[in-house]
């Protein structure tokens, strides 16, 4: 059979899409809406020299808190459209005053993470959710690509407010059928620009057999309504041109020694005026300047502006304005920008033109595939607040350091909370998760519970042990909550009476390492090998069983030694030191088969290089991790080492005769650890 021509597929795809997101506006009052989990709240304080003296006494802003969130941005969305009670979020719908958004754009892209460690380099496989974020969205081509654009840009048009714009980054893949969805979303007649962007100076590119190179990419600039802010005739760049080429382009020398350029049109009457003040006007045909109020004429001839010949390595320099084809800003190949090793990462330039140009100071900038974080870093700089999103673990590492490194305000790191994604989407390689449930738990060596016994196919039991077996889905982040309604479950599914629980999961919410704790008397947390998925469809699964080969982990920890307390003059310090971190077993992180032994080198000899960054609030109180000390690897500001972290932190922090003190440590692959322990003085 023929495959659908994209004419075929869009009206089925905006049909589709128009769905989905009418589903999730009229889930947003519902009881079943979406909310965030703060990981924590960041108040940027690189270790630098050892001892903490409590320098970061930043104020908290209490009316608004910018954002660092990880998970799918159609779950993050739907958040932020709801409103966030926990964190005294209102609704921001109608709120966001741009959002510009990179998507990736090309189905064949690699999303291995390079890891370098002591003596050895790996790559990481995407984790799951990952994984299963972009198999739908490239399963199909171009068309499941529209089809995951199409509902989020419709969330995007609800939270921006009437002055808003929005920036969508493309390349030639995609652009044209990009484009038009876009239309469709936020209609023709707000269609503003397409930017031509030239990435980077090609020398010596030889033109491919049957085509020109490709060196630029495409941005639409779409805006809410006729209100949108505006800023981009205030927009200056810096060109340098050779004085032989100001004779070709029409330019003239003056009595003064100016040069003369004709681009009138770019200039309004008040900035003629204002220009006038600084001798920079010239009227052709011998005519004279008219100024009349704030409006201007000539007596004959036209209006001409004049040029500085200001000269820099023999070139003369002229501010132009912007238009529609950018070619000043370069990529980052040829960039001195800092290069944060994300693949996508983009220039600040390109972003500071983008934020100055359409919001003004105080303004909320958002990025839903934040990558490397230059939007919300550019934005911080530039006074506005903002909110970034992303779904890559590697992609969140590289953000939280950045901004950290950058001294930003305090923000919110924060996660989806506790909820089921194919509620909101089908799975495309099993009809239900319940069905990958009975598979997990079956390998494991349960028995699915009938449909008789019980409507819920992710639960079963092992029936020799009387023990529960919960399997989670591939596209949750398993937390506290589930360990809570496990613990539950003991007591009362199907009349109780079990011996322990054990959940079986894939991915991990900060708080669980505290659940497991409080719970282990009762619930035991078992990791899913992450490759269980290309097993399945390399082996089979009754290979699978019979191999009896697929080995469930308990999960990774972070070990610290007892924490020190001593007077400090007024004051005290308390010293906290790394002791050791179990990661689980090699197979179960996604690697290649010939990264696994690499691992398990690190793993034995070195095991805290693992560690990628960690942070200590002082003063935990059982809620909200304030990260107030953070050391990272490649911070070198405390050591020259930026395969490791420091493994003390000294802080001193005000008397206190008990507290409690929270660590909490990232790997190199993104899994969180927290260690809490109550000290007094």
């Amino acid at each position: 059979m023929p495959t659908k021509s994209l004419i075929e597929e869009l009206p089925k795809i905006v049909k589709q899409g128009k769905e989905e997101a009418q589903r999730i506006m009229e889930r947003l009052s519902s009881s079943t809406r979406i909310g965030l989990q703060t990981n924590e709240l960041v108040l940027p304080s690189k270790d630098t020299s050892g001892l903490w003296k409590g320098r970061n006494e930043q104020v908290i802003n209490k009316e608004w808190m910018n954002r660092l969130i990880y998970g799918d941005n159609l779950l993050a969305m739907q958040a932020l459209l709801a409103g966030d009670e926990a964190t005294g979020l209102p609704s921001l719908r109608g709120k966001v005053d741009l959002i510009y958004i990179d998507p990736p754009f090309d189905s064949k892209a690699d999303y291995r993470t390079k890891i370098n460690l002591p003596g050895i380099d790996i790559e990481q496989k995407p984790t799951v959710i990952e994984q299963f974020a972009y198999s739908d969205t490239w399963q199909d081509g171009t068309v499941s690509y529209l089809k995951m654009l199409y509902p989020r840009l419709v969330l995007m048009r609800e939270l921006l407010s009437d002055k808003g714009s929005i920036y969508v980054h493309i390349d030639w893949h995609v652009g044209a059928y990009v484009k038009v969805i876009m239309d469709d979303v936020f209609g023709k007649e707000y269609f503003k620009n397409q930017i031509t962007w030239k990435r980077g100076v090609i020398r010596g590119m030889k033109v491919h057999a049957t085509y020109y190179p490709f060196n630029s990419d495409y941005l639409f600039l779409y805006s809410k309504s006729d209100l949108a802010v505006w800023n981009g005739n205030d927009i200056k760049y810096e060109e340098f041109i050779l004085e032989k080429d100001y004779k070709q382009y029409g330019y003239q020398k003056d009595s003064y020694g100016y040069f003369v350029t004709s681009a009138r049109n770019d200039y309004t009457d008040e900035s003629i005026i204002e220009l006038a003040k600084q001798n920079r006007i010239f009227v052709t045909n011998g005519g004279k300047l008219v100024i009349n109020g704030s409006s201007v004429k000539t007596t004959a001839g036209n209006i001409r502006i004049k040029a500085y010949r200001e000269t820099r390595n023999g070139k003369i320099v002229e501010l132009k304005t912007p238009d529609n084809i950018w070619t000043d800003i370069l990529g980052m190949g040829n960039n001195n920008d800092a290069i944060t090793g994300y693949s996508t990462q983009k220039p600040e330039a390109l972003l500071e033109r983008i934020i100055k140009a359409s919001s003004n100071e105080g303004d909320l900038v958002c990025d839903f595939f934040g990558g490397s974080g230059t939007t919300a870093a550019v934005a911080e700089r530039l006074g506005r607040r903002w909110i970034t999103t992303d779904i890559g673990k590697p992609a969140i590492l590289v953000m939280r350091k950045r901004f950290i490194d950058q001294e930003v305000k305090p923000f919110l790191y924060q996660c989806i909370g506790d909820y089921q994604k194919e509620a909101f989407s089908g799975n495309k390689q099993y009809r239900r998760v319940g069905d990958l449930s009975q598979i997990v738990m079956q390998l494991y060596g349960a028995i699915p519970f009938s449909a008789e016994q019980l409507n819920d196919r992710n639960w079963g039991y092992v029936k020799s042990s009387r023990t529960l077996v919960y399997v989670d889905s591939p596209n949750k982040m398993t937390g506290a909550a589930t360990i809570r309604k496990a613990k539950e479950a003991k007591g009362s599914l199907l009349g109780g009476g079990w011996s322990k629980v054990v959940v079986l999961a894939w991915n991990f919410a900060f708080d669980i390492s505290a659940a497991i704790q409080q719970y282990k008397e009762d619930v035991e947390v078992l990791v899913i090998p992450p490759d269980l998925l290309d097993k399945l469809s390399k082996k089979g699964y009754d290979k699978l069983i019979r191999e009896g080969s697929v080995r469930f982990s308990t999960l990774q920890y972070l070990m610290i030694r007892p924490i020190t307390v001593r007077p400090y003059n007024d004051q005290e310090e308390i010293t906290v030191r790394l002791d050791n971190y179990v990661l689980l077993s090699p197979d179960n992180i996604p690697l290649d088969d010939k990264d696994k032994p690499k691992l398990q080198q690190i793993m034995e000899r070195d095991p805290l290089a693992l560690i990628e960054y960690w942070s200590v609030d002082p003063d935990y109180d059982g809620e909200t991790f304030r990260s107030q000390w953070q050391d990272y690897r490649e911070n070198t500001a405390n050591d020259s080492d930026p395969l490791h972290c420091v493994y003390q932190a000294s802080l001193i922090v005000p008397c206190k005769a008990r507290r409690t003190v929270c660590v909490k440590a990232v790997d190199v692959f993104g899994f969180e650890s927290v260690v809490t322990e109550t000290v007094q003085s």
